[in-house]
């Protein structure tokens, strides 16, 4: 049976603090359904686009927001629309298995790996089919090899083994099987094309599974495609170091702790704002001057000009509810600079 070879070390053990903590937070928080529904929304679109982008396509946060919401691009390349929205079928599959008791399965692999790539460059990705000939990974400016993966007659024992060890009771924290499980396909490179999104969908679906699901906030992807060549550089190491994961799992621990920190910030600023507006509503303020607070702790809007454009007040006006929300302490002025005496505003968080 596979046997992954690493160390837990204090980055490591870092790192899943981290993790835990966020987790915790999230877990306690009172966060209204429609902000999670809406940040479930967010995330996966961030991670569609991003699990894509790594792959090379041409799509822009943008336009892939626009597909996702049923838009079209006519412009857009077939197949990198095609990409994207497959991902989130693919995406769906996974979600299903959140908690799950199921056995790991080569089948739901191959299945995860079938909604990613099918109907894209007219179905030579083999959709759900292991390879049938070596598929060398290639440097695209050099056009050197980088990695030769096994065989073609070694990748069905390979993914038998691997599955066995996911289904094994092993004792090990599943954020760590999770990052396991994503070099492991990732380096015996079962597909002919998109062995990187299904490796990084099978390491959701380990977590997801374990109920590891972060309310379905977290972008791993997000992480990785700020820094692709840290991300190859990562995998790489392992292979440079006889197949010892630890630098690749300290690499993974820390991305995802990373981006659920930054969930819970976002949830903790949440919190925050309804604090704020709760307080608002308190010492009285309504109409006019609520929507004045409203717009700069909510929306950003934090400058005069653009205050009373979007607030369509004259700036008499809003100079008189600025300075009675600042009475209040609810927001204070901020000057620019030294020699710019020019004020915009922030909430007292």
């Amino acid at each position: 049976m596979f046997e992954p070879k690493f160390s837990i070390n204090n980055a490591i053990v870092a790192g899943l603090t981290r993790i835990e903590r966020a987790v915790g937070f999230m877990s306690a928080a009172r966060l209204s359904d429609d902000w999670i529904r809406d940040m479930q929304a967010n995330a996966l679109t961030l991670e569609a686009y991003h699990t894509t982008h790594i792959e090379g396509t041409q799509l822009t946060l943008e336009q892939a927001t626009q597909l996702l919401t049923g838009q079209t691009i006519p412009e857009a390349n077939p197949n990198d629309v095609c990409e994207l929205l497959n991902y989130r079928t693919a995406f769906d599959l996974v979600a299903g298995y959140i908690g799950s008791v199921e056995p790991m399965s080569e089948v739901l692999i191959r299945e995860i790996h079938k909604r990613l790539v099918i109907d894209v460059r007219g179905g030579s990705a083999a959709p759900g089919q292991y390879r049938l000939g070596q598929n060398l990974i290639v440097d695209s400016v050099t056009k050197e090899t980088v990695y030769t993966p096994p065989p073609a007659d070694e990748v069905q024992p390979l993914m038998t083994d691997l599955v066995e060890w996911l289904n094994a009771d092993t004792g090990i924290n599943t954020v760590l099987v999770s990052g396991i499980a994503q070099f492991q396909l990732v380096h015996i490179h079962p597909f002919i094309d998109g062995n990187g999104r299904t490796a990084r969908l099978l390491a959701t679906l380990v977590m997801y599974r374990d109920n590891y699901d972060f309310k379905r906030l977290f972008t791993i992807s997000e992480f990785y495609d700020r820094d692709t060549s840290a991300y190859y550089a990562a995998l790489q190491r392992v292979r440079e170091h006889d197949m010892d994961m630890t630098g690749w799992l300290e690499y993974y621990v820390g991305g995802l702790a990373t981006q659920m920190q930054e969930v819970q910030s976002k949830g903790e600023q949440v919190i925050k704002t309804g604090v704020l507006q709760i307080k608002a509503g308190a010492v009285g303020f309504s109409g006019t001057a609520l929507s004045v607070f409203s717009a700069i702790l909510r929306d950003g809007i934090n400058t005069p000009s653009a205050l009373t454009v979007k607030l369509h007040i004259s700036r008499s006006t809003l100079q008189r509810h600025l300075r009675s929300l600042i009475g209040a302490g609810l927001i204070r002025a901020v000057q620019s600079g030294t020699h710019d005496p020019t004020a915009h505003y922030e909430a007292n968080i």
